[in-house]
């Protein structure tokens, strides 16, 4: 079961241990799912936000 993150951070702290991040660009908003060897956790941010986060990630990025 996904669990949902608000915080920034620490979506950017588990991203260091993620095999990767998939990016969904949805029109009001963008989903960004990180893929960690135990669980699936996803973060919901403005369009405008999600470029620079996903800038900070360290693991590899998946466009869907």
């Amino acid at each position: 079961m996904p669990s949902e993150i608000q915080n920034v951070e620490k979506f950017v702290s588990l991203s260091a241990n993620a095999k990767y991040c998939s990016v969904k660009r949805l029109k009001e908003n963008v989903k960004l799912k990180l893929r960690t060897p135990s669980k699936l956790y996803t973060l919901k941010v403005e369009p405008l936000k999600a470029d620079e986060i996903i800038k900070k990630l360290k693991c590899e990025i998946e466009e869907v």
